[in-house]
């Protein structure tokens, strides 16, 4: 069973640019998810997607200097471009990573793996409860392709894998259950606004540590309400 980890990476964001090279710690944010996807067990391959806009030329560059395989292609059909990128790698299975999250639970993903090494379904659905920003989607490249052919809506392009969940019985699928410690939804561990950087930068100072536990990232948010409350009032972009 060959897995692979796509990140996907763009420069423009219309509520906080050029996000996912943003300063965390003593590296920047996509140092924080490249590395943090290399330690899920299970995964062969790490690939950064990106866009073929010029301003996204600069992940191209950050790519070579950190010997990141990246891929570049659609800016709007995300979805192309996932499928495009893991083309050539021949994978059974994908895991679906966006770069607006720097602190990926890659404990978490490790399981999912084992999760889908054992089930082999289409998709793995996480069950509710995980904070913003930690999670995985494992997704069969053989569902992605079908989701690539059938899915024509902007929100299925863009989103990658909406169709699945709008679809949902049309694919084989089975549940991981988020532990319990990990089971805190108020939280937003993302890189979207001002102030989910302010918070994320917090983070990255306390603990300095790519490789440091989503578990402890989550329990600092717990002991430091006076943090977790910097964005929580945000609200996700709907999609549409």
């Amino acid at each position: 069973m060959k897995t692979i980890a796509i990140i996907q990476a763009r420069m423009g964001s219309t509520r906080l640019p050029e996000k996912i090279l943003k300063p965390v710690g003593n590296t920047d944010n996509l140092t924080y998810v490249t590395e943090r996807c290399k330690r899920i067990q299970g995964v062969s391959e790490v690939i950064v997607a990106t866009s073929t806009l010029s301003q996204d030329d600069a992940v191209e560059q950050w790519c070579i200097e950190h010997q990141i395989a990246y891929y570049r292609g659609s800016e709007v059909d995300v979805l192309d471009r996932f499928v495009q990128c893991a083309k050539p790698y021949s994978p059974d299975y994908i895991l679906r990573v966006t770069a607006d999250c720097p602190f990926v639970d890659y404990e978490m993903a490790s399981e999912v793996v084992a999760c889908m090494q054992e089930k082999q379904v289409d998709i793995v659905d996480l069950s509710d409860g995980l904070p913003r920003g930690l999670a995985v989607e494992m997704v069969s490249y053989q569902a992605l392709t079908y989701i690539h052919e059938h899915g024509h809506e902007t929100r299925h392009r863009e989103h990658v894998t909406y169709y699945a969940y709008e679809f949902k019985e049309e694919f084989s699928r089975t549940t991981y259950q988020v532990p319990y410690n990990r089971q805190y939804p108020d939280l937003r561990i993302t890189l979207d606004t001002e102030e989910d950087y302010a918070l994320i930068s917090k983070i990255g100072q306390h603990f300095n540590d790519v490789r440091v536990s989503s578990v402890d990232v989550i329990n600092y948010l717990i002991e430091h309400p006076e943090v977790a409350k910097i964005n929580a009032h945000i609200e996700q972009k709907p999609v549409v």
